[in-house]
């Protein structure tokens, strides 16, 4: 795993009614801040990214559909310098995936059906302090193509 992500198992809790999702709380211990809460809706065959937040961590969860996460550590003082992750994430497969600054991440809807990520960031939005490339920019080294094997 890349220093410095968390990777938290979430609770639901289901009966005849329904079911709450949770998600974090301010006393959860990889809790840091609070900055906004949005939801960010993904439809089949749309990459969202790459992108990199020099001071925004992001704390991720998947309540609708499957989405397939890829992380790329370019911190020259990292100890998992150019190491790139693949994390799973849906109703199915629910956790917390806490993103620390300065990590390039991007996300896609696996499957046919659109899909929503919600994402409690630690600071509001400010697209000063965001930096976006192509999804397809070659400095990453992913193929966001299915794999047929």
């Amino acid at each position: 795993m890349i220093d410095g992500v968390i990777q938290t198992p979430l609770k639901q809790i289901q009966d005849e009614r329904g079911k709450v999702m949770h998600m974090l709380r301010c006393t959860d211990p990889h809790f840091k801040n609070f900055g906004e809460v949005y939801f960010s809706w993904i439809y089949p065959n749309v990459i969202k990214g790459w992108h990199k937040h020099i001071k925004m961590v992001m704390n991720y969860a998947v309540p609708i559909g499957c989405i397939k996460v890829i992380l790329y550590d370019d911190r020259p003082e990292s100890p998992t310098f150019k190491q790139l992750d693949e994390y799973y994430m849906s109703p199915e497969v629910y956790y917390l995936l806490t993103i620390p600054a300065g990590l390039w991440y991007g996300f896609k809807v696996v499957g046919t059906k659109e899909a929503m990520i919600v994402n409690c960031s630690s600071i509001p939005h400010d697209p000063k302090e965001i930096l976006r490339i192509s999804p397809f920019d070659s400095s990453i080294p992913y193929n966001w193509e299915i794999e047929h094997a």
